[in-house]
């Protein structure tokens, strides 16, 4: 036997305890080991929008130039490309429809990250020691809830409706934090502003003035800070342009603004950025220093070619004409394979990528559900859980909701999908205790 077989085993941090058993993980390992499962829940990119002729062209032109593909080729800076993060100042301009001179924010408040993802958990990093609290609208991306998780935070949900999260329960929940003595440990506010993942909600916008004032107004002990999580804005099919949160924030001293190209560009060159206050550029940038020392730079000088192309904006344009179709084809599938189930309902997304579908209150759709086996391994179709897009303890998680995406199949697997999640609903509903 061997001296190492008596050595006791390793002992990990704290914080891979809180890390541990993401959902996410086994979603992918799901979607892998079934290959024959028409997946609703993955949600991944339409591999038919992705832009291999556009990024052949500008690689091309990257490299003709032997300099210019060595600089490119080179190590980048902890804040990411100056050329790209100047490019994302005009882009951002065109988003909230105004001159770059009235932004009010330079070059050196935007940071490029490997996806928005990695800015969500530097944010989270540089702002929560373990206990203090964050407040995340009801439901919400479950991805960050996990890092929540990850670094201790504690996570309250506020509740919401057809229109985002509502700004009197927010104030509610700030006043009793306070009466209880807690205020003090609040950091953070976090939105997914636009079709939001999981429900695809838009904040509406009078809301979204709203909330950027009662964060000033609740600054009491410290600066409270919003997390605007843009993911989906450039995924708009229909309704209303809404201004950003960031734009209502005047001093652009409160709202982090995460943004990214994964979805309306490529999530393989993985670029992503956030506009930050000028005080949380230091400390995010000595974290990811401490990571990466910065971003891959080749894929920085990719997008920002891109960008100063006319190749950009069409591009998003067709994307976005393809997931319309997506969705209308799904929305009509339920219109047609759920009519008359009575007790099941759905959100319509004015754009994103996911639809929040609700069953009756007593039929739970959890990885250990009836529902979930029925569907997964009796009909051969997946979804994501909606129990899973609420903190663990929350009075406002509910059970039996599910998020369905339209982003990878095509109009076949979309129809199909959709019908057999019906015929497992069908079945659990016929099968359930009343």
């Amino acid at each position: 036997m061997s001296q190492s077989s008596h050595m006791p085993g390793p002992k990990f941090s704290q914080r891979t305890t809180w890390a541990r058993e993401q959902a996410i993980s086994f979603l992918m390992q799901q979607a892998v080991e079934n290959r024959d499962v028409i997946s609703l829940a993955a949600g991944l990119v339409d591999e038919s929008s992705l832009p291999v002729d556009e990024c052949r062209r500008t690689f091309d032109g990257i490299f003709s130039d032997a300099a210019r593909g060595r600089l490119t080729l080179q190590y980048g800076t902890t804040s990411g490309s100056e050329l790209l993060r100047e490019q994302l100042r005009l882009h951002l301009a065109r988003q909230e429809h105004c001159p770059v001179e009235q932004l009010g924010v330079d070059a050196r408040q935007f940071v490029l990250t490997t996806g928005s993802q990695q800015l969500l958990a530097l944010v989270a990093d540089a702002l929560f020691d373990p206990g203090d609290i964050c407040l995340v609208a009801a439901p919400t991306y479950f991805v960050f809830l996990g890092v929540l998780n990850g670094v201790g935070a504690r996570t309250i949900a506020i509740e919401t409706d057809e229109h985002g999260m509502k700004p009197d329960a927010l104030e509610a929940e700030l006043a009793r934090l306070e009466s209880v003595g807690e205020l003090h440990r609040v950091k953070l506010i976090y939105l997914v502003s636009y079709y939001e993942n999981p429900s695809g909600v838009s904040l509406e916008t009078t809301r979204r003035r709203e909330i950027v004032a009662i964060t000033h107004r609740w600054s009491k002990h410290h600066r409270l800070f919003v997390l605007e999580d843009a993911a989906y804005r450039e995924l708009r099919y229909d309704g209303e342009d809404r201004p950003s949160l960031w734009g209502f924030d005047e001093g652009h001293d409160t709202v982090i603004l995460a943004q990214t190209f994964s979805k309306s560009f490529s999530p393989g060159v993985r670029v992503g950025y956030g506009v930050l206050p000028r005080e949380l550029v230091g400390p995010v940038c000595d974290l990811k220093g401490n990571t990466d020392f910065g971003s891959a730079n080749l894929n920085q000088h990719l997008l920002a070619g891109v960008l100063s192309s006319s190749r950009y904006v069409p591009h998003v344009e067709q994307v976005c004409a393809a997931y319309r179709r997506k969705r209308d084809v799904m929305l009509e599938a339920l219109e047609r394979e759920f009519q008359g189930m009575h007790g099941v309902s759905w959100l319509r997304p004015e754009g994103g990528l996911y639809v929040w579908l609700s069953l009756p209150e007593d039929i739970g759709c959890g990885f250990d559900s009836e529902m979930f086996r029925l569907a997964a391994k009796g009909h051969r179709v997946m979804y994501v859980p909606g129990e899973l897009c609420y903190p663990t303890d929350s009075p406002c998680r509910r059970t039996n909701q599910m998020r369905l995406s339209f982003g990878v199949q095509d109009a076949d697997g979309i129809n199909e999908g959709i019908k057999r999640l019906a015929a497992a609903v069908r079945e659990r509903i016929a099968h359930r205790v009343v």
